[in-house]
């Protein structure tokens, strides 16, 4: 899948970008900001650094083993497929790309010893990092409405979240993110880059790659304002709304059960919730007069590999279907291998 994707990134980038043009002055130009790029990275060569490239490593690893298995348990068992179980495989498919759009590019440089990327690849990794996290904030907000469904009419619930809403949801936030993305990537890259093309970040995400634009920006700063409006605040004023619901709905339950049913079912998505919009505006939505260097590389950190790694164990741990789905297909696999051991 993500092959296929560079190849029609890769036309795109290469229509829109022409490295050779007939004026010489914008030729030389277009040379400069056709370099390839040098990603600083995370870690040196101290034994404290190779143990923390080896910790994310493991993190790394953790993230796509839990998030393949949940798209896996909800594919493998029939009581899951339903609308609620469909936008939670959309999610750990999108936190499955997005570990693997940065992750396996910084462990190949760090490895390698070499730390640039092509002008293609920087585009291609920024249209795919800003896509995937602008559709997971878009698609949390919109699961939302599942747990006001289920919580605040439960006897229309199959009516307000059937099938053909749940695909709505999810082609909304795939292709609304996508869209946003290529908007950001398509200016961004337009710039004109000067200078040594040195990022400092592990990968390339817009606000390290704004430092080495030469040119003015007010353009692009103002699409970066209306994006986060769109794809962080109104998100979470969305999630608000319908938690107010959902709470108003609670207290005027009766039954203790009833109350406690109400907050295990929504328990996993606000945790989830919290944690990304909780890293994105922490990483995103913080004035420039209290950035420092190390919280611009440390945060993304916490965004892009922590949180999909969170995410697959809360919604297991904290869904009793999904950990129901995994015991049944566990007791299976047992099953099997005890008849084949014991025909």
């Amino acid at each position: 899948m993500l092959s296929s994707s560079f190849l029609i990134s890769h036309f795109i980038f290469t229509s829109c970008f022409p490295s050779v043009t007939e004026n010489g002055k914008m030729w030389q130009r277009n040379q400069t900001s056709l370099a390839d790029f040098i990603l600083e990275g995370l870690f040196d060569d101290s034994l404290a650094q190779r143990f923390l490239f080896i910790l994310i490593m493991v993190v790394f690893l953790i993230a796509v083993s839990g998030n393949t298995l949940t798209i896996l348990l909800i594919c493998a068992d029939p009581r899951l497929h339903t609308p609620m179980y469909f936008l939670l495989s959309q999610h750990s498919l999108m936190d499955l790309m997005h570990v693997s759009t940065t992750i396996p590019k910084m462990a190949t440089n760090y490895l390698s010893g070499k730390k640039s990327i092509t002008f293609v690849g920087c585009a291609t990794q920024h249209f795919f990092y800003l896509s995937l996290g602008g559709a997971e904030c878009l698609l949390l907000a919109l699961m939302s409405y599942d747990r006001y469904a289920a919580i605040c009419h439960p006897l229309h619930y199959t009516v307000l979240m059937n099938r053909k809403v749940g695909l709505m949801m999810a082609a909304i936030s795939w292709l609304g993110a996508s869209i946003n993305s290529l908007i950001h990537t398509v200016i961004l890259m337009h710039f004109h880059f000067c200078g040594p093309q040195n990022i400092r970040h592990f990968y390339c995400e817009f606000p390290a790659l704004v430092k080495l634009v030469c040119e003015d920006i007010t353009v692009y700063e103002t699409t970066v304002f209306i994006s986060s409006v769109l794809l962080i605040l109104l998100p979470i004023f969305v999630v608000s709304i319908f938690y107010a619901f959902i709470l108003h709905s609670v207290i005027q339950m009766r039954s203790a059960g009833s109350k406690r049913n109400a907050f295990a079912t929504c328990s996993s998505h606000l945790t989830v919730v919290s944690l990304s919009f909780g890293a994105c505006i922490f990483s995103y939505m913080r004035p420039r007069s209290k950035r420092t260097p190390l919280q611009d590389k440390v945060a993304p950190v916490f965004y892009s590999i922590i949180t999909p790694t969170l995410n697959p164990l809360i919604y297991t741990l904290q869904n009793k279907d999904v950990a129901k789905a995994l015991r049944r297909v566990l007791g299976r696999d047992i099953t099997r291998r005890q008849q084949l051991w014991f025909p």
